[in-house]
């Protein structure tokens, strides 16, 4: 990842409304949520989130599939992590294994995981 791609990112996800919509969706794992599922569970009028979804999709934050006449959104993870990766290389002089167990931060995601199993668990 280079600068630019991780400012980038950072300025989307600056907002409050963007930040809520990246975690919820984080939460719903592979499975992701139409935008009316999202729009209910952050109490959102469907125009503001279209707006947002529509940045957040444009700094590659989300994916889109178009679902008959709903489209579902998903989060990016593995560019979470490349910027999770980008942000934390230097880190012990360049020995980032040193500082954190990076394989947890990795399995959290992988479906039948029980972190991810446990954060779909509790979703309202």
């Amino acid at each position: 990842m280079d600068k630019h791609t991780a400012i980038s990112i950072f300025e989307s996800l600056s907002s409050g409304v963007r930040l809520d919509v990246y975690r919820l969706l984080v939460k719903h794992g592979p499975n992701g949520l139409v935008a009316g599922e999202i729009a209910t569970a952050l109490s959102l009028p469907p125009t503001n989130l279209s707006f947002h979804l529509k940045a957040m999709t444009y700094a590659q934050l989300l994916s889109v599939t178009q679902e008959g006449r709903f489209q579902r959104y998903r989060a990016n993870l593995s560019l979470m992590q490349d910027l999770i990766a980008y942000l934390t290389e230097e880190c012990c002089a360049g020995h980032p294994e040193q500082c954190f167990d990076q394989t947890s931060a990795s399995s959290c995601c992988e479906p039948g995981s029980p972190i991810s199993s446990t954060q779909t668990e509790s979703i309202p």
